[in-house]
This record gives C-alpha cells, structure tokens and sequence, in this order.
C-alpha cells in the first residue's frame, strides 16, 4: 500500500512539474526486447488460471479485420500439459537439442482457433496481432512464451474436446534461458544457433536493408 501511495504521488509530482514518468520511459521498446520465443522455461513456476486468463483478455482490445472476432482461445493449465506436450515440435533449426530438454517443458498454453471452418486471409492476420499481443502482455507480467506452429491439429483438437480448429499453439511460462540478438544482412543466413554455453542467438535484418527507398 505504501509503495503504491508513493509511486502516485510521484507520478502526480512528475505531472505537475512537466517531467516523463520513468516507468513509462521506452516501456514498450523494453516489452520488444524481453518478447522472444523461449524453448525452455523454469518448471517450479505454476502459471495460473488467471495469469492465463488475463493474456487473453487482451482479445478483447486488440484490432480484428472487419471487427469479425472470429479467434476462439483455449487456456491449458498444468494439469492439462500432458495432452498437449506429445502433440508440439520445438527448435527446428536445432534438430540435434531436441529441445525442450527435459524438465524445462512449457507447463501451460493457449490453443488459438477459428470460429469458423474456412479461415480465410483475415482470420490469419488476426492470429499474428493476437499471438503477438498475449505474448507482450506475457512479458509485462515476467512470463515468457512462443508461437508453435508445428504441432499436431487433429490430436490436439481430439484431447482438448476443442470445439473449433486450432491455427496455433502459444506456449507460456517462466523463461530458462538466454537469448541475443545478432543483426544480419537481408542475405546472410536466418537460422538461429547456440554456443557451447546454451546461449540462444536469434539474427535479426538490419534495419537499413528493411527500409524500402
């Protein structure tokens, strides 16, 4: 309560004396930075029903093409990992880790479907704002997570009881792992690799060979 008292009152004081806010300075810049797909997380933290919920609170803010809405989400707690960890691919490029490693697998999910059976290109930008969303707003609350695209709809859908189509797996928890960026040029190799520590090197294009002149 104190700490909340004061933390107000300094925000009320940066108000009224014309200065920014520290905890707001490059906020999402640092949400960016922190907002990688984790492959291995810390399995004595329990992410909770609500921590989940709230993740997918967010739908509810975001924008949909045509205000359709059509993303339908399952949370999956702990108690259900099972039935979705036989069904995931993890690390592609580093086929040999076959990671996760044991005993750092992704505890909790949130299955993404379509309300409808013929998603068409709509639906599927929806996806990318929403995955892209929840996984920020994982990271505001110090959880970490990853988009699986490879995973196995039908026994998912199956184990799940899901009603609609699944189009994407998010995995949530408490990352293990480091992670580095290296920037690249738009021709060097994409790929992503780890050193003799376990460190996790993700390449990212420059931005002068993004930009289109």
């Amino acid at each position: 309560m104190a700490d909340n008292y004061l933390e107000k009152k300094m925000e009320e004081f940066r108000a009224n004396t014309g200065q920014k806010s520290r905890r707001g300075a490059n906020t999402l810049t640092k949400l960016f930075e922190k907002n990688r797909s984790y492959r291995g997380y810390d399995n004595s933290y329990v992410v909770r029903p609500d921590q989940l919920r709230r993740l997918i609170a967010v739908n509810t803010q975001i924008p949909s093409a045509r205000n359709a809405q059509l993303l339908r989400f399952r949370p999956v707690t702990h108690e259900e990992a099972h039935k979705v960890l036989p069904h995931i691919r993890l690390g592609g490029a580093l086929r040999d880790l076959h990671l996760p490693f044991e005993g750092t697998e992704p505890r909790a999910f949130i299955v993404i479907c379509s309300a409808t059976p013929t998603p068409d290109h709509y639906v599927y930008i929806d996806l990318g704002i929403s995955a892209q969303s929840m996984l920020l707003q994982a990271v505001e609350i110090g959880l970490g997570g990853i988009c699986i695209g490879a995973f196995d709809r039908e026994p998912i859908k199956e184990a799940l009881s899901l009603p609609y189509e699944p189009l994407l797996v998010v995995a949530i928890g408490k990352p293990a792992e480091d992670i580095t960026l290296v920037e690249i040029g738009a021709e060097d190799n994409h790929n992503y690799w780890r050193d003799e520590n376990g460190r996790h090197y993700v390449p990212k294009v420059r931005l002068d060979e993004l930009i289109v002149e």
